[in-house]
């Protein structure tokens, strides 16, 4: 059933997450620290520069794909639970 090799390509894809969550988070930084009022409201588009644009949108997107990745493993966990009974 679980091998140390799927053990450790789980932790793999673990560490890739966070990592991919370190990055836009860095990036996002800038935005915090140099934010303009007169640009417009805190976090919204209009107040960043394109590349802020794209990391913010970035990060939404992948909250998206590691929301589907873990609905994909709770299913996965059901039906092997289901499959054994």
């Amino acid at each position: 059933m679980f091998t140390i090799k799927n053990i450790f390509i789980g932790f793999g894809l673990i560490l890739v997450d966070v990592a991919v969550y370190i990055f836009f988070g860095l990036l996002l930084m800038g935005y915090d620290d140099f934010y303009d009022e007169s640009k417009g409201p805190y976090w919204s588009l209009e107040s960043m520069t394109n590349t802020e644009k794209i990391t913010y949108i970035g990060l939404n997107v992948w909250h998206v794909i590691n929301f589907v990745a873990i609905g994909i493993v709770i299913y996965r966990i059901i039906k092997l639970v289901k499959s054994r009974r």
